[in-house]
């Protein structure tokens, strides 16, 4: 078995500075921690319980079918943030059939991003 003590997601964007301005700006995540120096250097942030590593670069978008899901407490007062950030808001707050209220913007390179809230009466949450 392997001990995994700690892990993130490497994202190479194709426009790091731009990438940094949506995550740190734009949606507000806060830094962990940089390392490096110039438009190369890498930004790593928290994502809740795991972290976002946006570093590097990549002449392409990151692979097709990348999604982030991040949890949040209130979807519709990140919902409001996000659009008066004038972030791309693929979709409304929603709640899905399966309880779970979902809203879904994309980052620049088109990498689509869940944005989660779990309600206090779903299975995620409730212990009997």
């Amino acid at each position: 078995m392997v001990h995994v003590l700690s892990s993130r997601v490497l994202l190479r964007p194709t426009d790091p500075e731009r990438s940094r301005s949506f995550y740190g700006g734009a949606l507000g995540l806060e830094i962990y921690r940089e390392f490096g120096t110039g438009p190369e250097r890498g930004t790593v942030y928290f994502l809740g319980g795991g972290f976002l590593e946006v570093a590097g670069r990549s002449p392409e978008p990151p692979a097709p079918g990348l999604q982030l899901w991040l949890q949040v407490a209130d979807v519709r007062a990140v919902h409001e943030e996000l659009r008066a950030r004038d972030v791309e808001i693929l979709r409304e707050p929603v709640r899905e059939p399966w309880g779970l209220v979902e809203m879904w913007v994309a980052d620049p390179d088109g990498v689509r991003i869940a944005v989660v809230e779990v309600p206090a009466d779903h299975p995620l949450r409730y212990r009997p």
